[in-house]
């Protein structure tokens, strides 16, 4: 029976169903972040990866899924081919604030990530205490977006950060547990340019057909079968499009995302600490820097944005986390000796530490936004 196992004493229990179970943390080594692009059979590769029978990973993921370990079960894509994306700080008064959070939340499907941060010290920027990451379709204008929710939030200000490349986008909390501070690729990480990509009718029917989440009973053998139904074509014509969309770098991987903020049921955090890492290096050297701090294996983000003179002209950041905060803090001194040894000078450096946390997908459908903003504005 799936979700469940037999034991000696006849009975059935439910499967284990943290994350440092043994078993569990073999499935998930590879499925939080090593399946890349479109795959037909995810579940298959998975348990071809990781060495354990199919469907022992199918009834255990399906497991995490229930219990709320893993929070969600998608296809990722490079939205930021899709949308016009960034990264915003908000200023928000104290008094105000949680309401602002909630709003951003629960209310607006195109904010992603919503964090409050703070800094160990009184610094630049340190008084954005309100950070998200923001998408809109392409056609419409972040700007104006912001400022709509600047609006219904009462905020004194925002910065908009976009991202000009991205060198590094992935989980894999459970692999980086034991990762060593300086550990880092053979090589600089490549910077992934941001760039528009337009689709066509079918080829949004599929994608969002695609990216919608798994219910635990969706997961299962030829999984992709139910969404070639639902996008209303042929699973050979769902494959052909998906593959296609793959080839335009437009699918991102298959992964299982913990929750890796909160604690489990049982009590387990996957994650306590989530590190934001601020460099600010000498124009045009961006894309070396980046590279350079890219390729440290601890890092599940690295981007270069340019954060403004509010935050000191900051242009590479990066994210970590990490279940020991002095932990996290000499990985970034081994990145920050790094960046010295390659004669790189950095003006002024950060780090903003992650508090109270929501995560959820971003809305990037065109249709979606319309009637959204219709919605909002009425």
């Amino acid at each position: 029976m799936i979700g469940q196992e037999e034991s000696a004493s006849g009975l059935i229990p439910m499967l284990p169903v943290e994350h440092d179970d043994p078993i569990n943390a073999k499935i998930l080594a590879i499925s939080e972040d090593k399946i890349e692009g479109f795959v037909h059979e995810p579940f298959e590769e998975i348990a071809q990866r990781c060495g354990v029978d199919v469907d022992l990973v199918m009834a255990r993921i399906a497991a995490m899924l229930r219990a709320g370990t893993i929070r969600r079960v998608r296809q990722t894509l490079l939205a930021t081919n899709l949308a016009d994306g960034a990264l915003v700080a908000w200023k928000v008064t104290p008094e105000k604030i949680d309401n602002a959070f909630d709003w951003m939340f629960q209310r607006d499907p195109f904010s992603g990530h919503v964090v409050l941060r703070s800094t160990d010290t009184v610094s630049a920027g340190s008084d954005y205490k309100l950070w998200t990451t923001v998408k809109v379709p392409h056609g419409f204008s972040l700007q104006q977006h912001c400022e709509l929710l600047s609006k219904k939030v009462d905020a004194k200000h925002f910065r908009l950060m976009p991202a000009k490349g991205i060198f590094t986008l992935g989980v894999g909390h459970v692999r980086r547990k034991t990762i060593a501070p300086g550990s880092k690729a053979d090589q600089p990480a490549k910077m992934i340019p941001v760039q528009v990509v337009e689709l066509g009718d079918l080829e949004w029917k599929v994608l969002l057909a695609l990216k919608r989440e798994f219910a635990p009973e969706e997961i299962r053998l030829t999984p992709w079968a139910s969404r070639a139904a639902e996008a209303r074509v042929s699973l050979d014509e769902f494959y052909r499009v998906a593959e296609e969309l793959d080839a335009r770098k437009i699918i991102g991987r298959f992964s299982t995302f913990l929750e890796h903020v909160k604690p489990s049921a049982g009590g387990v955090r996957v994650t306590r600490f989530n590190a934001l890492f601020h460099w600010a290096v000498p124009p045009g050297r961006e894309i070396e820097v980046g590279g350079e701090v890219g390729r440290h294996h601890i890092l599940t983000h690295c981007y270069w944005r340019e954060a403004g003179p509010e935050f000191k002209n900051v242009n590479i950041m990066a994210v970590a986390h990490g279940t020991d905060k002095q932990l996290l803090l000499d990985h970034k001194a081994a990145i920050d000796e790094h960046i010295r040894l390659n004669g790189i000078p950095v003006s002024y450096t950060n780090v903003f530490w992650g508090g109270r946390s929501e995560i959820k997908p971003s809305e990037i459908s065109p249709h979606v936004y319309r009637e959204w903003l219709r919605e909002i504005t009425s």
